[in-house]
């Protein structure tokens, strides 16, 4: 064999293994297909740490087929532009808050109405049973695959003006609520000044005093550290507010019956794994408020609440029917 014979057997050789490892990268790469997952909490939030579980639980599911990027506090928009993105397919997954998905889903405001539930055992039964099954099937209607029911826990007020323990406290203060005709009318009922807004906005009108106070759950005040701007806290737990875990059509209706069951089972996990969290933040996090420097209202009287936001239903059912209401009333849990 030639010395120039060798040199051009090697190149070959050479020319050959990129070929193959280049062909090799691109299949990879055609393989793992990025599902860009999005939400408005901070990475820190129960919603990273149900984003965490949907990512390991796809990503072992599908052997890599699917790679999940989790896009937090906002990155895709706020809350009713992530949904309207599943819509055209320009967001994959969403884990959202209720708030604006009656806008979309107009049978899901059953869920937002005042004092419904008792606590988090009878709101979880309801959703995980016939009631809640049913309300994630009609998400179908309406452009949304509603995957699992996840959470964000019972909502309390906070404010920087003063201590809220009765309707009279709260009257002429201004609140960001959600976009949410059920949640504005309870608090207009209370003369509460309500004032919807996209979440991402919140804290900087909080700060700017725009508005004088929100309501949220107890791990969204949290992972939001709105204890920099607010200094009051009151534990009304008027509304349980859970989360919905969605996925776009288009992306779906594309896959397998195996794929979209990937994709089921880690919505769920998804929402295993926040509800959690909604549990130990439950526990946690009131002391934690306390320690960075929120004043909080703990001996808080419902009844004068739940009187006071009673017409809302009335509003619910006029527009809505009582069907839904029913049934949850109905429910075993």
């Amino acid at each position: 064999m030639t010395a120039t014979f060798a040199r051009r057997t090697l190149a070959t050789a050479i020319a050959g293994a990129t070929t193959a490892a280049l062909a090799m990268t691109a299949l990879d790469a055609q393989a793992a297909q990025t599902i860009n997952l999005g939400h408005t909490l901070s990475d820190s939030s129960h919603y990273s740490v149900g984003a965490d579980a949907f990512k390991e639980t796809l990503e072992r599911l599908s052997d890599g087929e699917f790679e999940v990027a989790e896009h937090p506090s906002g990155a895709l928009g706020g809350e009713r532009a992530m949904i309207e993105g599943l819509q055209i397919g320009t967001v994959d997954v969403v884990i959202t808050s209720t708030g604006p998905l009656g806008n979309f889903v107009p049978e899901t405001y059953v869920l937002d109405l005042p004092f419904l539930f008792e606590g988090y055992d009878q709101a979880r039964c309801v959703l995980d049973g016939d009631v809640g099954q049913a309300l994630l099937g009609k998400m179908g209607n309406h452009g949304l695959v509603g995957l699992a029911w996840s959470e964000n826990g019972f909502r309390h007020m906070t404010n920087s003006k003063r201590p809220v323990t009765s309707p009279a406290d709260a009257e002429g203060l201004k609140v960001r609520t959600m976009e949410n005709k059920v949640h504005m009318e309870a608090f207009e009922q209370m003369g509460v000044h309500p004032t919807p807004m996209a979440f991402p906005e919140v804290f900087t009108a909080l700060q700017q005093g725009t508005v004088d106070g929100q309501e949220n759950p107890i791990t969204v005040i949290v992972a939001t550290k709105f204890w920099e701007v607010q200094d009051h806290l009151s534990l009304t737990g008027h509304v349980y507010s859970p989360a919905a875990v969605l996925g776009s059509p288009i992306l779906l209706d594309g896959l397998s019956e195996e794929q979209r069951g990937w994709f089921a089972q880690a919505a769920q996990a998804s929402a295993e794994a926040t509800r959690e969290e909604v549990s130990r933040l439950e526990r946690d996090g009131v002391e934690l408020l306390r320690e960075n420097g929120m004043t909080v209202a703990t001996d808080i009287d419902k009844v004068p609440f739940q009187d006071t936001v009673m017409p809302a239903y009335q509003i619910y059912t006029d527009q809505y029917g009582s069907e839904m209401l029913d049934r949850v009333r109905a429910s075993d849990c």
